[in-house]
């Protein structure tokens, strides 16, 4: 391996990791590798990525967190542009840490990337002045398997940092995010207690 630096089980969950490309960088810039089929599947990260999406955000803009119904994706996300903090929570059923969430800061400079398993809510919220956002995905877009819960539920229980000037009321969230279900109901609606 030696080209990847991989930190798993973030937070105790596990199957989350945080990756970190070895960069080569000189006077005139740098170089990295951001996928390498061979590196990740000896990091236990043995995926198909089937499509690659990439989004532009501008600061106070808050995303999630979403996951798929019956489609379910792994994800790896990374930032092109600017600085974002990212979110996953354990949303498998019977997992010790079902519910439980993690956050790591992913920006242009820091150049991590972050593995996102199936069965996990996703979401993040852009603390510069703008990002672009990428992530590689194990399964396509099916327009009508989204779901959701709430940003800010409080059980979950997320630690958003607010981006500098900016309090929650500020954020940016589309309509669907400001309704999306509570914990509470997201559990009801699988029969989970």
């Amino acid at each position: 391996m030696g080209k990847i630096k991989v930190t798993e089980n973030c937070n105790g969950i596990e199957g989350l990791k945080v990756i970190e490309p070895a960069v080569f960088g000189d006077a005139r810039g740098y170089f990295m590798e951001t996928y390498n089929y061979n590196d990740f599947a000896e990091a236990g990260i043995d995926c198909q990525f089937v499509q690659d999406n990439q989004s532009a955000s501008k600061k106070g803009v808050l995303r999630g967190l979403h996951f798929q119904i019956n489609y379910p994706q792994d994800k790896l996300v990374r930032v092109v542009n600017g600085e974002v903090f990212d979110v996953a929570v354990d949303l498998r059923e019977g997992s010790k840490t079902f519910g439980k969430w993690y956050g790591v800061l992913l920006s242009a400079e820091n150049k991590k990337q972050f593995f996102v398993p199936k069965n996990f809510a996703h979401g993040f919220i852009v603390l510069s002045e703008e990002a672009e956002f990428c992530y590689k995905v194990t399964d396509f877009y099916h327009p009508n398997d989204e779901g959701g819960i709430l940003w800010n539920d409080a059980e979950v229980g997320v630690e958003w940092p607010m981006p500098e000037g900016m309090t929650a009321a500020d954020l940016i969230l589309s309509d669907k995010d400001k309704v999306q279900k509570s914990f509470a109901e997201y559990k009801a609606a699988h029969g989970i207690k």
